[in-house]
């Protein structure tokens, strides 16, 4: 016999009665069937509903042949009764994050014609997937529209229409279904096939908010949260907008300038650190004394100031003049010779210098996993 799902016929049960019928040990904890639950299982792209079964903690909950199944850490007495308590800030956050995605997706429907192809809701608000792309200003009407049903407290109602009504009724849905469809309407905004708890009127959500979007898939892919998680996420916005004030020195409404006036003063000290880098490379390769042997040197600076080196060093020895840069482990090293084929150079030497690179005859580049001290041993072997 199927378990009576109490959630469906009533999203605010927030605890409850029910006889154990089975209790089985399932990987790490115990599936427990009940005659009668309010705990919504996995589906629809929501996360599954926690909370107690008398002392047990209930960790996840599916759905099997119409018996739903509470994983739990602890076995129950089959033929006991039991007070189930359902997690309900978790579940209400859920609820006001999935009926605020209908709203959207409502919208974007029947504004754009574009299908929601994919929905997840975690523990971070909720992701919505669009057939079509849509642009931030496009983005920022929908969400004025969204929050102004939610301010009119429109009704939600959740519905089994028999299968005659159904095939003349206008609703969303991501699976051709044929029985025991559950309609969930919002009336102007949405209608459309569902299994999940949901508020029962529109101002429960108190506030939905598109937070960011990309392309995905020949649509779009939004971030989105409503009710408590807007709320929640705004809090923590406000918390680094103040502490970034604080740290700029800065009030809250002038970030940006402040931040484009230090990105500002940081690219001119770069620009003069680089200056300065290449001052001393040119005087290290000034001081270059002549040899038969190779070179290894080590210094701070980039690519291009790592090959005038190397080109200075180059005419200054017989061998290899071999320029690195970094730290212990993680170096990068430009490499030149006038004797030395240096391809042929990194092919035979590179596992030996934990190296890795490539270029000219010449002149190669590349990385290096080796310490100074392995590197100097080796070119003084060499």
């Amino acid at each position: 016999m199927p378990t009576r799902k109490l959630y469906y016929e009533d999203a605010f049960t927030q605890s409850f009665q029910a006889a154990v019928l089975s209790c089985e040990a399932a990987g790490d904890g115990w599936d427990i069937v009940l005659d009668q639950t309010a705990f919504f299982p996995e589906g629809g792209g929501q996360t599954a509903d926690t909370g107690r079964l008398g002392d047990a903690v209930v960790l996840d909950v599916h759905e099997r042949g119409g018996l739903v199944y509470h994983r739990t850490d602890a076995p129950l007495p089959v033929g006991d009764t039991v007070e189930g308590r359902i997690d309900w800030p978790d579940r209400f956050r859920k609820m006001q994050n999935h009926s605020g995605e209908h709203i959207v997706s409502g919208l974007v429907h029947s504004r754009y014609g574009y299908e929601n192809v994919g929905f997840h809701l975690g523990e971070d608000g909720c992701t919505v997937d669009f057939s079509g792309e849509l642009t931030r200003a496009q983005l920022d009407e929908i969400e004025d529209e969204a929050n102004a049903a939610v301010w009119a407290d429109l009704p939600v109602t959740a519905t089994f229409p028999p299968a005659v009504e159904l095939t003349a009724l206008p609703y969303r849905s991501k699976l051709e279904l044929t029985e025991n469809v559950r309609i969930v309407t919002i009336p102007g905004i949405d209608m459309c096939a569902c299994c999940a708890p949901h508020v029962s009127g529109t101002g429960q959500i108190g506030l939905v908010k598109i937070l960011d979007f990309m392309r995905h898939r020949g649509g779009i892919r939004l971030w989105m949260r409503a009710g408590r998680d807007a709320l929640s996420d705004y809090r923590r916005r406000y918390e680094d907008t103040a502490a970034l004030s604080a740290l700029l020195n800065a009030p809250q409404d002038r970030l940006v300038p402040a931040v484009e006036k230090l990105l500002a003063q940081r690219d001119e000290l770069k620009h003069q650190l680089i200056g300065l880098q290449r001052q001393q490379i040119e005087a290290q390769a000034a001081a270059l004394e002549e040899t038969e042997g190779n070179l290894a040197l080590f210094v701070q600076g980039d690519d291009a100031a790592m090959r005038i080196l190397a080109n200075a060093g180059m005419e200054k020895c017989g061998g290899v003049c071999a320029v690195f840069s970094g730290q212990e482990g993680a170096y990068q090293f430009v490499m030149a010779s006038r004797a030395v084929n240096m391809r042929a150079f990194i092919k035979a030497h590179g596992p030996a210098l934990k190296a890795r690179g490539g270029g000219q005859e010449c002149m190669i580049s590349g990385r290096c996993a080796g310490t100074r001290a392995e590197i100097e041993s080796f070119f003084a072997d060499l």
